[in-house]
């Protein structure tokens, strides 16, 4: 009887060990989510009081057009954002991982070393050296004195190329982390597969796109979701590089900067924050990155 009752605790003693993430899951994530839905419904604050309204803040956020015309603009810039991050940071990002887990490749570890040193600054930093590497008074005499002198121009003061100088520098800083997965990915691949494919007379393109990319699918599923999210959540690399208003003339603004100053900073004119309306943009934020990641998930985790 006695073992009988001690195979029956162990076997849900594992309940324990879940207490905790459980609990932290809850206070810090469930429940601030929750809380951020049903802030959207009110306006006003905590120090001077709130009111129901319903939905009004979505209303106001779609027609008003002091809200409106900021939130087209902003989600606008933050799809470009994304598309910029798609294709010149996760295409790079397979493209190194592919020639770095090639054995023919000399001195494959510095190179990895190299492409993941980025990640290990902080944004602010590389954020503010970047922008004093675009400023034209202080690059201009050397890139003057290389012959560079079509590249002598106020790159964050134009809104034309304002925000694909602050997309391209932040696919500069984290490359490395879509660059590691992929590399992780292709080194768990078996060799079996590969000598296979040549031996059948596959060249080294053929293995890439017929055996290795469909391997690695859950991988790039999972890096496209990460990327996704990380951009709509986006806010120091432009603070860091324009300010909070997105200069030049809102052309660099995000839904995340958006957000710090409608709900957190208080947008101009009024100067006073709005964490109802905030709470608007945060919530319809969750639903898109809701109708972005679900499907991804059922597309690229699903087993063949």
């Amino acid at each position: 009887m006695f073992e009988i009752k001690k195979i029956k605790y162990s076997g849900m003693g594992w309940i324990l060990y879940l207490v905790p993430a459980l609990l932290f899951y809850v206070f810090f994530m469930a429940w601030p989510l929750l809380d951020s839905l049903r802030l959207s419904l009110y306006t006003g604050s905590a120090g001077l009081g709130r009111s129901f309204i319903g939905f009004d803040n979505f209303r106001k956020l779609f027609t008003v057009e002091q809200y409106a015309l900021r939130y087209r603009g902003a989600f606008g810039h933050t799809i470009i954002f994304f598309i910029i991050h798609m294709l010149v940071q996760n295409c790079l990002g397979i493209l190194f991982a592919v020639l770095l887990t090639n054995r023919a490749m000399k001195g494959r570890q510095f190179y990895q070393t190299i492409i993941f040193l980025p990640v290990t600054l902080a944004v602010l930093v590389t954020g503010y050296l970047w922008k004093l590497l675009l400023n034209p008074v202080w690059s201009g005499p050397f890139l003057n004195a290389l012959g560079l002198d079509f590249m002598v121009r106020p790159w964050l003061g134009d809104g034309k190329t304002a925000l694909l100088c602050v997309s391209l520098v932040s696919c500069w800083q984290w490359i490395g982390i879509p660059t590691m997965m992929f590399v992780a990915a292709l080194r768990g691949i078996s060799e079996d597969y590969t000598e296979a494919a040549i031996i059948e007379g596959a060249n080294n393109a053929q293995v890439f796109w017929k055996i290795k990319l469909p391997l690695i699918k859950p991988v790039a599923g999972m890096i496209a979701i990460l990327t996704f999210v990380n951009n709509f959540n986006a806010f120091d690399v432009v603070f860091s590089m324009t300010n909070v208003n997105g200069a030049p003339n809102y052309a660099t603004d995000l839904i995340g900067t958006l957000f710090y100053r409608v709900g957190i900073a208080g947008q101009h004119p009024v100067g006073i924050p709005d964490p109802g309306m905030g709470a608007a943009i945060a919530a319809i934020t969750f639903f898109v990155l809701c109708l972005g990641v679900i499907p991804t998930l059922r597309l690229t985790q699903k087993r063949d």
